[in-house]
């Protein structure tokens, strides 16, 4: 069984109704723990509730997170 933490998360609102969030996450599992960076689309409820449509992880490794920021600012 896995359980997720959430470590730290920053949302930008967007459009009508949605948001976009940038989380730094945290697996346990028996084995152990690993961080990862966790990129999610969502959507608010009418009741303000929050829903999430998709995520995306990315390894929390200095070249990867590297690698997705340069090609984000470079598209």
């Amino acid at each position: 069984m896995v359980e997720f933490e959430t470590i730290k998360a920053e949302k930008k609102d967007y459009g009508r109704n949605n948001f976009i969030e940038v989380a730094r996450k945290k697996a346990v599992t028996e084995d152990g723990e690993s961080q990862f960076i966790s990129v999610s689309k969502g959507y608010y409820l009418p009741d303000g509730t929050e829903r999430f449509k998709k995520s995306i992880p990315i390894p929390d490794e200095p070249e990867m997170r590297e690698f997705v920021a340069d090609l984000i600012k470079n598209l």
